[in-house]
């Protein structure tokens, strides 16, 4: 493609991602008329509209939305083909897109960015902050924080970058009501917090006295998809959670909550980095794990 071709194409790209052909041109250093000569000169080669313009809104056409999509992929193609280059002398360029449990990236994640993008100026970063389980291939994302088991994938490497002890608590007015358990068992009269989304259901495991793992009884009449939310119910009375301590701590050690069966054997939690399988990693992604491998600590 001729260099002009390609600048029409960049055009194209910035007014879409921008909203706005005065914008758009702006990113691009263009005016506003610029902007719209080279997506009008891209239309007429490519023989098709790709936007819908009206005074008011700016839309892609269904042959536009193909062509953006198409685009993004090679863009991103050239990204990481850059990245191969810089690779070489480990410097992280580019945007780190990243998907975290909420309650953990604000918790962690968040102070560990403050550092990253402190030390490497040549990062951007875009975070999703959601208890959902989201696609990385499919939603664009170069790294993933899980907390817990994740079900293995081919298409994903996993390293674990904290550990984290899993909690029974309940808030003091629920077991003032309810009676405290006295065993595993007991459990099967108690209102137990789940947690649970479109793609991912919790069930709390433990140890029993032979070694071997049980599946604790427990009825659930509120299922939620959050930790934070689940915590906040347990506060409130709502019933007995099964929480990560480093999300209930300041809680335990307020009175706000109190821990059911400490005695049981839980196990040991993993927080997990999820990351595509690629023959290269490119540095901004490397770096960012190190850095929470280095520092995993609420």
């Amino acid at each position: 493609m001729l260099r002009t071709n390609l600048n029409d194409v960049l055009a194209f790209m910035a007014v879409v991602d921008a909203g706005s052909f005065v914008a758009g041109g702006q990113a691009m250093g263009l005016s506003r008329s610029a902007a719209g000569k080279a997506i009008l000169r891209l239309e007429d080669r490519l023989g098709a509209r790709l936007l819908n313009r009206t005074t008011r809104t700016l839309g892609l056409t269904d042959e536009g939305r193909v062509f953006h999509e198409r685009w993004l992929q090679i863009l991103a193609s050239v990204d990481e083909a850059e990245a191969s280059v810089a690779g070489r002398s480990g410097v992280p360029r580019g945007v780190l897109r990243l998907t975290v449990p909420d309650a953990f990236g604000r918790l962690v994640v968040l102070p560990l960015l403050r550092k990253y993008l402190r030390a490497w100026p040549a990062i951007q970063a875009e975070v999703s902050f959601t208890d959902r389980v989201v696609d990385l291939v499919e939603e664009g994302f170069d790294l993933a924080v899980r907390i817990g088991v994740t079900t293995p994938d081919t298409r994903f490497v996993s390293r674990v970058v904290a550990r984290f002890e899993p909690v029974l608590c309940a808030s003091p007015s629920y077991l003032s009501e309810r009676g405290e358990p006295l065993s595993l068992d007991d459990l099967a009269a108690h209102d137990c917090l789940y947690f649970s989304s479109r793609n991912q259901r919790q069930s709390w495991r433990f140890r029993g006295d032979d070694g071997t793992w049980i599946k604790a009884p427990g009825r659930s009449r509120l299922r939620l998809d959050s930790g934070e939310a689940i915590r906040d119910a347990a506060r409130a009375g709502l019933g007995i959670g099964f929480l990560p301590d480093f999300l209930v701590t300041r809680d335990l050690a307020a009175g706000r909550l109190r821990r059911v069966l400490p005695d049981l054997e839980a196990g040991e939690g993993k927080v997990v980095a999820l990351y595509p399988s690629k023959r290269l990693l490119e540095p901004r992604v490397r770096h960012f794990i190190e850095l929470m491998v280095d520092e995993p600590g609420p």
